[in-house]
């Protein structure tokens, strides 16, 4: 057995990161980040491409519920899984809106078949990336993020119950909430946690879409303006609690 002398001994004897280390991890990450940017940049292009060449008509079949239905009724389990598919990539590239798809799939699926496969899109990207930041660390989110994203959020690591804290954050429409995700990938939190609080922190967002979208394809406009009016409120209400959230957290750490 090794006392604590021992410890530092061995402690001491580790030698540190040579100018030549550090150099070399930062052109590592700095080619990392350009390669995942020239994959975006690709990524963004083919798609304006095919904006350009068949958006017209894939916007005429899309104004028309009943044959957007109609297909995903023919083709059942495919238009599923290509959907949650969809939404595994937006929770892992967290820098693209989850609201298109989530209101696509309610005009697809409908309120409650397309919340449900939001919420299990969610469960399964929310594993991925709590894996992925257990294994690779910040090296893992600061492939997609700034270093001033952290900061910005470093309060959280303070919080006393960071559970609890974490879910009111979450809660709020319109936080970033899939940087919340790499982000409690780094905390304390355990991954049972992380994946309940992802997954109920959604759901505000996503039922509000769903219904609006899904009513909207019914033909119910006044139930889908609702909706959206509803959602609009709880944006406005959120950005108001998460501002006071920040003060509140400023004001602690300066005590």
């Amino acid at each position: 057995m090794m006392d604590e002398r021992d410890h530092d001994a061995a402690r001491q004897a580790v030698p540190a990161p040579s100018a030549a280390d550090s150099a070399r991890s930062r052109t590592s990450r700095g080619g990392r980040r350009a390669a995942l940017a020239v994959v975006i940049a690709l990524a963004v292009l083919c798609t304006m491409y095919a904006g350009w060449r068949y958006l017209p008509d894939v916007y005429t079949w899309l104004m028309n519920a009943e044959a957007v239905r109609a297909y995903v009724a023919e083709h059942a389990v495919l238009s599923r899984l290509v959907l949650i598919g969809i939404n595994v990539a937006q929770v892992l590239l967290a820098f693209l809106p989850g609201e298109p798809v989530e209101l696509a799939s309610g005009y697809a699926f409908g309120c409650i078949e397309g919340t449900v496969l939001c919420l299990v899109a969610s469960a399964m990207g929310t594993t991925i990336i709590y894996g992925a930041v257990r294994r690779w660390g910040r090296r893992a989110v600061e492939l997609l993020f700034a270093r001033d994203m952290f900061e910005r959020y470093a309060w959280l690591h303070d919080a006393r119950k960071l559970e609890l804290m974490m879910l009111i954050v979450f809660l709020i429409p319109g936080t970033p909430k899939d940087f919340l995700t790499y982000f409690a990938g780094l905390s304390a939190m355990r991954f049972p946690a992380v994946l309940l609080i992802a997954t109920l922190g959604r759901l505000p967002s996503i039922v509000t879409s769903t219904i609006a979208a899904s009513a909207f394809g019914d033909g119910n406009y006044l139930a889908a303006v609702v909706a959206v009016v509803v959602a609009g409120v709880l944006l406005a209400a959120g950005a108001i609690v998460y501002r006071a959230l920040e003060r509140h957290a400023a004001s602690s750490r300066a005590r």
